[in-house]
């Protein structure tokens, strides 16, 4: 076998090529799988009998998963400054009326699925955190109904990576500071959450101060997608909603109760990639002197209720990029008379089809443009 030189020029080239791809390739960070790391304790299910290890040291052994689970949590150094990781692997049970409880530093990897049955009451879930920082889970399977699947309160420096849920009932995420409400939660971090059969919402903040979330995927919850109250500064890659709230008024991305506020103005502090909605309650939904909020593509389609309703916010964008209404409620903005009205709204490059626009009453410096009606009315103040 012969090669011309040109030939082996280009053989060359590609080989070096290929390694210099292959060396790029090798560069880049490797995302771990769930249990794909090292860990200090573990809670291992073998036949039905779970141990909890922590090294040498065996701290349980028995049927129950959450025992086993908190056993080797609290195994982990007393006093730590620096995360400490605790690996789950096999799936169990757990009542509605308990909960794995995290203290600070503590990462935990969940590589099965929690089913919580029974019922319970108050603050309980599978992962609860109260008056703590650096929390981290990142692999989560939680199915049953959980009165919350996690509960955070008072926390700061917290990170859900890979969290799903498919429920028949109760409440997906919920982040919040409703145990010291002169402390935000702070620096939150949500990779990827999915939630189907809560009977409320997917994810719900209040009093969160720095929150990014990548992508939120919510079907068929009782309301909405996600629920920002009382957060600021938040940076949100995808809400993804498909039957949230339906026969409701909730929303698939909904903000309320002053949310974006920083002291007493609503300078852009709420970002959004894309909001998604099919069916459900409203699409959108800003309500209570919220604003800040910039949202730069929608895709609504056949919401039960408003596909857009802007009720007494200020400083809001909707359709900063693109955006599509089609069918469904119509796009209203409107106020309530115990709050000031809405102030500083722009609704554009929007293409509304088989539904309407609509504002009543007149709202401060509203601006529509670069709106298409197709089959559409728009009804709005000069």
């Amino acid at each position: 076998m012969s090669f011309s030189k040109l030939g082996v020029l280009a053989l060359v080239v590609a080989v070096v090529a290929g390694g210099a791809q292959s060396a790029a390739a090798d560069s880049e960070p490797r995302v771990l799988a769930c249990g794909d790391r090292s860990f200090n304790a573990e809670a291992v299910l073998s036949g039905s009998t779970w141990t909890a290890r922590n090294g040498s040291q065996t701290v349980y052994t028995g049927t129950d998963m959450r025992a086993a689970v908190q056993a080797a949590v609290n195994s982990l150094a007393a006093g730590r400054t620096a995360k400490q990781w605790v690996l789950v692997r096999g799936s169990g049970s757990m009542s509605a009326g308990s909960r794995i409880s995290l203290p600070s530093y503590t990462g935990l990897d969940v590589c099965g699925t929690i089913t919580v049955t029974g019922s319970g009451s108050g603050d309980q879930a599978p992962i609860y955190s109260r008056g703590t920082r650096d929390i981290e889970v990142r692999y989560l399977n939680v199915a049953g109904s959980p009165l919350y699947g996690i509960f955070m309160r008072n926390v700061q420096n917290v990170i859900l990576g890979q969290i799903d849920m498919r429920l028949s009932g109760g409440l997906g995420v919920r982040i919040d500071n409703r145990g010291d409400t002169s402390v935000r939660s702070r620096n939150i971090r949500i990779d990827n959450v999915f939630v189907s059969g809560a009977g409320s919402h997917a994810v719900e903040t209040y009093g969160v101060d720095g929150i990014t979330i990548g992508t939120v995927t919510a079907r068929s919850v009782g309301h909405s997608g996600l629920l920002f109250n009382d957060t600021i500064n938040a940076t949100v890659g995808t809400v993804d909603a498909e039957n949230a709230g339906a026969g409701t008024g909730y929303a698939a991305f909904r903000v309320a109760n002053r949310n974006g506020r920083i002291g007493s103005g609503y300078p852009t502090n709420i970002r959004v990639g894309t909001v998604r909605a099919r069916g459900g309650g409203r699409g959108i939904f800003c309500v209570s002197e919220s604003g800040g909020l910039a949202i730069d593509r929608i895709d609504v389609a056949n919401t039960g209720n408003n596909s857009i309703l802007i009720e007494n916010c200020y400083n809001v964008t909707i359709a900063a990029q693109s955006g599509t209404v089609s069918g469904g409620g119509e796009v209203r903005l409107a106020a309530r008379s115990e709050f000031p009205n809405n102030s500083d709204i722009t609704i554009q490059n929007l293409t509304v089809t088989n539904s309407a626009v609509r504002e009543s009453p007149c709202g401060t410096n509203t601006t529509f443009r670069a709106i298409t009606l197709n089959n559409s009315s728009m009804n709005v103040c000069p």
